[in-house]
């Protein structure tokens, strides 16, 4: 068996282990009364006979304090007896019983006070002599993962237990290591671990205090990893508060332009912490695939890290007033943060209004940028609409198909070339014309131009897609 730290095992309201339902009551002085109780089950019958009480009745007190011999007192059996332990008296006996001998005794003092303590010096239930009993020769937050099981129930199975009990669970050593709230830390300790026929598919633990729940404080990869997928939902769990904590990589001078490498590389280790809207907050105007491996935020999963946007050390004072040289020469720079449509908040706040986003001069080389795609005209305007009423007002439309090209302002030789920029550029063919343009010569049926580039598979295409053929081809497809 492993030997490691107990993640938060629980011991309740008792000092080490246990809870009142095991020991001396508040207020109640054993070592003072040794000489009235030659026996523990004087008062604790039911640690011997499961039918009678455990506690005493405030009669049998009354029999000393009866305001004669000694003071009256007021006193009532402990009511918060819930715990995570598995331990009951007469099961704890009859199981030694079974293991030692029909003949042995398992005395009250083994359990209720220090080794060699003298009589009457009564405790709560000493881990140290529960240990060792079951042959464990270290120290309580030092024994097995395993060995959780013998004495304690999951969270989820200990339904007595309160909120408030819970986030009294006290914290283990091994949660206080620099290195616990990494992979290899508290992800190393959760991990399945067996014991001769027993094999538990999370630390037990881990599971003594925690349940789904609480890593879901954290873990946006939840769903994902097998030992939280192990562990039982109790939204009770959720009283230990945890805190999400950056990595000590995030915290370095300039992460911010080095962690897109480091996303790619291990995407694992970011799915942890970030989901696809986490990234989205900042790369916002790019088509750049910014999620790979990463979840998308869900049920079932936690909020993950709350990212905020930081102006990138370029936008320093007065960068509002000189950005448009630099958002030219570079838009893909820009796009990263920046979606086109946010130009128009400032550079065209009024849809009708003459617009101020394009640069002096650009109505004259417009052409070029839209047919080069140096610019996504859609994104502002309505090409059918907006770019085709402009042209055609402007004189600039055919009047005679592709013969007579005042549109397509290379002349008649534009007829010839046609083809070239439409597959270059269809979208900008389809602003104006519909499929029953080409047809008219690109056809079985008409001229017979043939439209097919070199190299076409004619085979190959039928078997995609025959819808795509029989629109010239009708359905005599060859």
């Amino acid at each position: 068996m492993r030997s490691r730290a107990l993640l938060g095992l629980v011991l309740l309201s008792v000092a080490a282990f246990g809870s009142r339902a095991f020991g001396q009551s508040p207020g109640f002085d054993h070592w003072k009364h040794r000489k009235v109780f030659p026996a523990c089950q004087a008062c604790h019958a039911g640690a011997v006979a499961p039918d009678r009480p455990l506690w005493p009745a405030i009669e049998a007190c009354r029999n000393c304090h009866d305001g004669t011999v000694e003071k009256v007192i007021e006193w009532s059996p402990p009511t918060e007896t819930a715990t995570n332990l598995r331990f009951t008296h007469d099961t704890h006996a009859r199981a030694f019983r079974t293991k030692v001998g029909a003949d042995s005794t398992l005395a009250c003092m083994n359990c209720h006070s220090e080794k060699d303590a003298p009589w009457m010096q009564v405790a709560r239930p000493v881990p140290s002599r529960c240990l060792d009993c079951h042959g464990i020769k270290l120290a309580h937050h030092q024994a097995p993962d395993t060995a959780c099981a013998t004495c304690h129930l999951r969270l989820p199975e200990a339904t007595g237990l309160t909120r408030e009990r819970i986030a009294r669970f006290p914290k283990p050593a091994s949660h206080e290591a620099a290195d616990f709230l990494t992979k290899t830390g508290h992800g190393g300790l959760a991990q399945p671990v067996s014991a001769g026929p027993r094999s538990f598919a999370v630390a037990p633990s881990c599971a003594t205090c925690h349940a789904r729940d609480f890593c879901l404080q954290c873990h946006v990869n939840a769903p994902e990893v097998p030992v939280i997928k192990a562990l039982a939902t109790d939204p009770r769990s959720t009283a230990i508060v945890a805190h999400l904590q950056p990595p000590a990589n995030h915290k370095e001078s300039g992460f911010w332009k080095t962690h897109g490498g480091e996303s790619r590389r291990d995407p694992a280790s970011c799915a942890t912490c970030h989901t696809r809207e986490s990234c989205a907050t900042c790369h916002r105007g790019t088509g750049i695939v910014i999620a790979q491996g990463l979840p998308a935020a869900g049920r079932g999963r936690a909020i993950g890290a709350q990212v905020q946007q930081h102006l990138p050390d370029w936008h320093s004072r007065g960068f509002v007033a000189r950005h448009g040289p630099s958002a030219s020469a570079d838009p893909n720079r820009c796009n990263v943060c920046h979606a086109r449509p946010e130009c128009l908040d400032c550079h065209r706040p009024n849809a009708g209004a003459t617009g101020t986003y394009h640069a002096a001069g650009f109505l004259a080389r417009h052409p070029a940028a839209a047919y080069g795609r140096q610019n996504d005209c859609s994104e502002c305007h309505n090409p059918a609409s907006f770019c085709a009423n402009c042209h055609v007002q402007s004189g600039f439309r055919s009047h005679n198909g592709l013969l007579q090209g005042q549109y397509h302002d290379a002349g008649s030789a534009f007829l010839f070339s046609h083809g070239r920029a439409a597959r270059f550029n269809l979208e900008s063919c389809v602003t104006c014309h519909s499929e029953k343009d080409c047809t008219a010569c690109h056809s079985a049926q008409t001229r017979h131009f043939n439209p097919h580039g070199p190299g076409f598979d004619a085979e190959r295409l039928k078997r995609k897609n025959p819808e795509t053929c029989s629109a010239c081809h009708g359905r005599a497809i060859p």
